[in-house]
């Protein structure tokens, strides 16, 4: 247990940060000598070659330049040495050559946008002072920024690609994970908090017929102004496009992959039926109706732009949702009908009103939410609930439903307990298998290790790794 959380707890350290990705420099550069490993404190080195990995370096700089951007993302770093994150960068190091190496394909636009947006959030931060994130970079020119952190991207793309390949296709057996729990001292098994299971009935306003034609229409409009006029499409979908994630980089979407399929299924046919420069026809999804312009066909990567809108909600619409969910919930409050058979006969939510309305955890994928893990929404929406009494009715809101009605209650508590494996088999199932992707990645890394040039120069010699990074045996 104690090997998976500190393994684990390291791995968020691998893609983040400024490392840069550069070309081998003679091994002859000086290296300032370090009297100690701790991170928080302040030094004035030389800067040289502190390791090489393959066709990549690090730099002495790269790792101050990275504990900086970690601390100024707010992570804790107490108790964290230089050694350990140096660790870490030459994982990223090794995951990079290696991707390169298995011809793993970096999608340029998708890049070029997560610079965009690290830039402009940093921007907003600092009052739009650019010349100030110049210097804290120690860049001349804002294109000499972009280029390194273009190169800092891509490199981390290719490093979580390459760590998603290698744990890709791990599973456990039942047997797998009986035998995980079994080996666990009982002293040192994990205890969960106080758990809730949690029903919900969902009442989502209707919408008109003339409600979607005018949305349709719209696309419609901008679809022929691109096509007939030269309008921009990109310039379409930051001013009109209602998906939030995408619009300010112009409707781009990450790349979509024949193989491994992320979108809903209608927005997946349509887009790959699409020629490089199509632009689709108006179509629906549970999201509302899209547009899809096909920018790139790359193989099996296709690279997308899209304009989502959605239908307007009329007032009319609205109040007949919330006049339906009060009388739902009078009729639980009154004992005419049980919360579960009002869920099945009234709710919207298809995920659950076949449960009685019981929602699933998505991280367990069971019906128990761990009280101290547990979304700050739904918290603020069910605290100061007893077990079995009915919420006041909650004005919400999701990806796909502008406005949605709907009451909720907590079916059953569990108190604080130990694992126990029948009660608690989902969560111990996923247990075991970070404790199996962690060998898998363990196991990789000893045999990629030994096939790569690795070079670890001066004071990080002396640093005790998890890995096999000097090559002792």
């Amino acid at each position: 247990m104690k090997s998976i959380i500190k393994l684990f707890s390291l791995s968020c350290f691998l893609f983040v940060g400024f490392v840069n990705g550069q070309e081998i420099i003679p091994d002859d550069v000086p290296i300032k000598k370090e009297k100690d490993s701790v991170i928080n404190k302040t030094r004035i080195k030389a800067d040289g070659v502190a390791a090489v990995v393959g066709d990549f370096i690090v730099l002495e700089s790269d790792l101050d330049r990275e504990i900086a951007q970690l601390e100024a993302q707010g992570a804790d770093l107490s108790g964290v040495t230089r050694c350990e994150l140096f660790g870490s960068l030459l994982e990223k190091k090794l995951y990079a050559h290696q991707a390169i190496q298995d011809s793993i394909i970096v999608n340029e636009l998708y890049i070029q946008s997560l610079v965009e947006q690290q830039i402009q959030g940093i921007l907003a931060q600092t009052q739009g002072d650019m010349q100030g994130l110049l210097n804290f970079y120690k860049k001349e020119s804002e294109q000499a920024l972009r280029d390194e952190m273009y190169e800092i991207n891509k490199n981390g793309y290719l490093a979580q690609e390459m760590q998603k390949k290698v744990i890709d296709g791990v599973e456990v057996t039942p047997e797998e994970v009986r035998t995980f729990f079994n080996d666990i001292p009982k002293d040192e098994r994990p205890t969960f908090g106080t758990e809730l299971k949690v029903a919900q009935i969902v009442i989502i306003p209707k919408v008109t017929d003339e409600a979607k034609q005018e949305v349709i229409d719209k696309l419609k409009g901008f679809k022929r102004d691109v096509e007939e006029n030269g309008a921009s499409f990109i310039t379409k979908a930051l001013f009109y496009s209602e998906d939030m994630g995408s619009k300010n980089n112009g409707g781009l979407l990450p790349t979509m992959n024949r193989k491994r399929p992320r979108m809903v299924k209608e927005f997946r046919d349509v887009a790959f039926n699409l020629q490089e420069g199509e632009i689709s026809d108006p179509f629906e999804t549970d999201f509302g109706y899209h547009i899809i312009y096909l920018e790139k066909i790359r193989g099996q990567e296709y690279d997308v732009r899209h304009i989502l809108l959605r239908p307007e909600v009329t007032p009319d619409a609205l109040k007949e949702a919330r006049d339906k969910i009060d009388k739902v919930r009078d009729l639980i409050v009154s004992g005419k009908v049980s919360f579960a058979d009002a869920a099945l006969e009234f709710s919207d939510e298809e995920e659950t009103k076949y449960e009685g309305g019981q929602l699933t955890n998505p991280t367990t994928q069971d019906f128990n939410f761990e009280l101290t893990k547990m979304d700050t929404e739904m918290y603020t929406q069910i605290q100061g609930l007893k077990d079995g009494e009915i919420s006041e009715v909650i004005q919400d809101e999701d990806r796909i439903n502008a406005y949605k009605f709907k009451i909720m209650t907590v079916t059953d508590r569990i108190d604080d307990h130990e694992a126990d494996f029948s009660r608690d088999y989902l969560k111990i199932k996923e247990l075991a298998l970070q404790d199996k992707q962690v060998r898998a990645i363990e196991k990789w890394q000893k045999e990629v290790i030994l096939e790569t040039y690795v070079k670890i120069n001066g004071v990080y010699r002396d640093c005790d790794y998890q890995s096999n990074w000097l090559k002792t045996q």
